[in-house]
């Protein structure tokens, strides 16, 4: 007959094996369940739409400020990253866009032809290391395309004057504000010529002059034929 202290002996250790391995799986870490998108939702119901501002006061005090600084310069808000960065195909461009790609730029700066001459990143305090992390990183995809990135604080923006001095330092052309009878601000010559000439003839717009439509990749896959495997 074996020892009873073998078999208390015995028994006790496979306990404290079934011990251990209950504790290990009830502490190892799930799997989560991926997310499907729910087809069945209606995007109006589902989602209920409600229309916000376009610009918080900061972004706003900073595009008249630049409106004024600059007045022969085209200058827009909050565009995204897509709409005026190209990049190369051959890595996902769905990946590029969920990266870099959807952040938006608080203002841009275009000559009269859209061309972009500089990007302004409004930095407001308390911001937290993702968004810090965030700005960093569209901040480094404008540098490499070559665009010149203003950062100011929101608290504390430039006068139009310092506005217009610095982009003179970059070698940014600038029309010098002319102020008028009574203090008031005249229309810049350019200015002036390019109202005129569009009084006078309003030539239609070219097409090939024309910024890539944002649906343009869908019209593309409409029209591929069946069958036919994605571009290289």
């Amino acid at each position: 007959m074996l020892d009873l202290n073998f078999i208390a002996a015995l028994t006790i250790s496979a306990l404290l094996l079934a011990w251990v391995w209950a504790r290990r799986r009830g502490t190892a870490p799930r799997k989560r369940k991926s997310v499907k998108s729910d087809e069945s939702l209606d995007t109006v119901q589902s989602w209920t739409p409600q229309a916000v501002r376009v610009l918080t006061l900061p972004e706003r005090q900073a595009y008249d400020l630049m409106r004024k600084a600059m007045p022969s310069k085209l200058v827009l808000a909050q565009v995204p990253l897509a709409r005026f960065i190209s990049v190369p195909t051959r890595h996902s461009y769905s990946d590029w866009l969920t990266r870099v790609g959807r952040l938006t730029v608080d203002l841009i700066v275009c000559d009269k032809s859209s061309r972009v001459i500089a990007a302004v990143d409004i930095r407001t305090g308390g911001q937290s290391e993702r968004s810090l992390r965030r700005h960093e990183r569209m901040t480094q995809v404008l540098q490499a395309a070559g665009i010149r990135v203003i950062q100011w604080n929101a608290e504390a923006l430039p006068s139009a004057s310092e506005v217009r001095t610095l982009f003179r330092e970059q070698g940014v052309e600038v029309e010098e504000e002319v102020i008028g009878p009574g203090g008031r601000r005249m229309l810049p010559v350019p200015e002036m010529v390019e109202v005129i000439e569009g009084v006078d003839g309003m030539e239609p717009a070219t097409p090939q002059f024309e910024p890539v439509s944002s649906d343009y990749f869908d019209d593309l896959d409409a029209l591929a034929p069946r069958g036919a495997g994605p571009h290289a």
